[in-house]
């Protein structure tokens, strides 16, 4: 009774079934694009006095009783942190993949594309062959690889 039992699941209903408008209380909108992550879709939920039916609590690790008693069955705050890092880990490798197939266009690109002319004699220089796109592409290649390989190791030590 009137103490942080920390996070845990329920499932609410959200929009009314016919109309499909937020039901009284509940204010949900969208926060717009997440850098990198163009194809998820990231929003808000606001329950403003919203009662939330007990039973619609999921009971796996933790419950509360009928009488509003707080009971945790086997529920570990490690588990919750576990999941966290889980989580966080897999974005870092998510990252990784993003960066590489960036670095991998911008490479292949500037390998194949010609461009100025070093010796009047020869043949266009490829682009990759000057030092300032060096100079920006190949510390992309290896952030690629340090990402990978910390979001690797991330998930094998958590």
């Amino acid at each position: 009774q009137d103490q942080d039992c920390g996070p845990h699941l329920f499932l609410v209903q959200l929009r009314d079934l016919d109309t499909h408008f937020p039901l009284t209380g509940i204010t949900v909108g969208d926060i717009g694009p997440k850098f990198g992550y163009e194809s998820v879709d990231n929003g808000f939920l606001q329950l403003n006095n919203v009662r939330v039916p007990r039973d619609h609590m999921m009971m796996k690790h933790a419950q509360v009783t009928p009488e509003g008693r707080f009971v945790a069955r086997g529920h570990s705050s490690k588990l919750t942190y576990g999941t966290m890092l889980f989580v966080r880990a897999h974005m870092v490798i998510d990252s990784s993949m993003n960066v590489a197939k960036a670095v991998t266009i911008a490479v292949r690109y500037s390998a194949v594309r010609r461009q100025g002319f070093i010796d009047p004699k020869k043949p266009e220089v490829q682009v990759l062959d000057y030092g300032t796109q060096q100079y920006q592409l190949l510390p992309l290649v290896a952030m690629a690889h340090a990402l990978n390989f910390a979001g690797l190791w991330l998930v094998r030590t958590y």
